[in-house]
């Protein structure tokens, strides 16, 4: 069976970690990504053919649709998801959190999925073979998350379809999980007050925040042929915070 992977924020620091890491595992992969950069673009020269990059502003729903279609007319059928794809968080006490946030947490890293998926599991059924990763945070495991209510709600959002649809589809030779890692050291935390960030740094065992090195083995292993019998679970990698 050729292994067709759809990568949502495929540009990101860890899309791109993983698709270095993991590139000879798949005959395409098909990357999403919303703003150019130049570290993304090396990497479709690197893999040439192997990669298609598909350009798609996910806070706009029209465009999530244009972008299933494009994957369509090129007969693209994945048999892995990956998704990645969230707007950077902000730290924002709860009473100024604004409703647009909430909107564009839930649009871009739950809605499109939910599209992508309702698009795309069919196939997969037809294959009884499917792999589903979505990325969750810690957030969803720890006893007293703050200052994040629009990220935190979109990742119990992600949360509760992952389980649903893992129940849904566990039958049929498809896996949905999800990955709930701390805080990693990617661009991703521009956004996020240093104060914060180096609270996190010095909250755990490690002493230091995740690494993408930390979070790629478990990404790999949901995604292998060899996960068939790991579906519905959300897997925390807190490098023991959650002990303290």
């Amino acid at each position: 069976m050729e292994k067709i992977i759809l990568i949502t924020g495929a540009s990101s620091d860890l899309g791109m970690a993983y698709i270095t890491e993991n590139a000879e595992e798949y005959s395409r992969i098909i990357a999403h990504y919303h703003h150019e950069n130049e570290c993304f673009m090396e990497l479709c020269r690197t893999y040439g053919d192997r990669i298609v990059p598909v350009q798609s502003d996910f806070s706009c729903k029209e465009d999530v649709q244009q972008f299933i279609a494009q994957i369509k007319e090129q007969n693209l059928v994945p048999t892995h998801i990956l998704h990645l794809v969230s707007p950077a968080t902000r730290s924002v006490k709860f009473h100024k959190s604004r409703m647009e946030d909430y909107e564009l947490m839930m649009q871009v890293s739950v809605y499109s999925v939910v599209e992508i998926l309702k698009a795309f599991l069919p196939e997969m059924q037809k294959q009884k073979f499917g792999r589903i990763l979505l990325m969750l945070s810690a957030y969803v495991q720890i006893p007293d998350p703050k200052f994040a209510a629009p990220y935190v709600t979109a990742k119990y959002a992600l949360l509760g379809l992952m389980k649903d649809v893992a129940a849904e589809y566990a039958s049929k030779g498809i896996t949905v999980n999800g990955i709930s890692p701390q805080m990693i050291e990617t661009k991703f935390l521009k956004d996020v007050p240093e104060l914060i960030v180096e609270q996190q740094r010095t909250a755990g065992p490690l002493q230091r925040l995740l690494q993408k090195e930390d979070i790629l083995p478990m990404m790999k292993l949901l995604l292998s042929e060899e996960a068939a019998a790991i579906t519905g679970e959300n897997i925390g990698i807190t490098g023991g915070n959650h002990i303290l």
